[in-house]
């Protein structure tokens, strides 16, 4: 039988686990705009960014299996409420809660894997102030931020990542801008503080990606992919 002290230090042990395996996880960054929810991030072999419902946006780090594994169960949750709601009853607040309590409930039963991850569900609004964010982390708890966000493996990570978006993409006069300053927010996050490596020696093997979730639906689908340098 688990005492107070044995459970705390096995829970104490799963989150150190996890925490070193998304470590090294590549960040992501978002902000919102005129024109939408701008997501920016590299990849390895598969895609960071994912649609997956009409103003729905998905990103995470972490194990490649749990992180596809949250997705398609985020897809399978949208669809199934737009299917017995409606679709504005798809919002990224029910996807997330619903999502939350498995995770939660995984952490902490000792008698099965944790879920090796962190995600992000973007939410485009009528217009930037509505736009919404929630971090959706490890253990099943999650936090909500407006206006832009970020995802990364640590907090040093994420802490030199803010300070770009703020100073570079908050400001930025262009999608195209947006876009660049996202970008260097992200390799500013792959590095240890001070690195002076290189753009190409911190990215070497990855992939820029970057994604728009249109706040109009100019086109069939909302969710569009950027080139690095503008719209592909």
């Amino acid at each position: 039988m688990l005492t107070p002290y044995d459970w705390q230090e096995n829970i104490t042990h799963r989150a150190e686990f996890v925490e070193a395996r998304i470590a090294s996880g590549v960040p992501v960054a978002a902000v919102s705009r005129p024109e939408g929810i701008v997501a920016a991030s590299f990849k390895r072999r598969t895609r960071k960014l994912y649609e997956i419902y009409d103003r729905l946006m998905y990103a995470a780090i972490g194990q490649q299996s749990d992180v596809e594994s949250l997705r398609v169960a985020a897809i399978d949750f949208a669809h199934r409420e737009g299917f017995n709601r409606s679709e504005e009853d798809v919002t990224v607040q029910r996807v997330v809660s619903a999502l939350s309590q498995p995770i939660k409930s995984s952490f902490g039963n000792f008698q099965t894997a944790p879920w090796v991850g962190k995600a992000l569900f973007m939410e485009v609004g009528d217009e930037p102030a509505l736009d919404r964010y929630y971090c959706l982390e490890y253990d099943g708890d999650y936090c909500i931020d407006a206006n832009w966000t970020w995802l990364a493996g640590t907090k040093d990570a994420g802490d030199r990542m803010k300070k770009v978006i703020e100073e570079q993409a908050l400001e930025a006069k262009t999608l195209e801008d947006a876009v660049a300053a996202l970008r260097a927010a992200v390799v500013e996050a792959m590095g240890e503080a001070g690195d002076q490596r290189s753009e190409d020696e911190r990215c070497s093997g990855l992939v820029f990606e970057a994604a728009l979730m249109s706040r109009e639906p100019s086109h069939e689908r909302r969710f569009r992919t950027l080139a690095g340098d503008g719209l592909a």
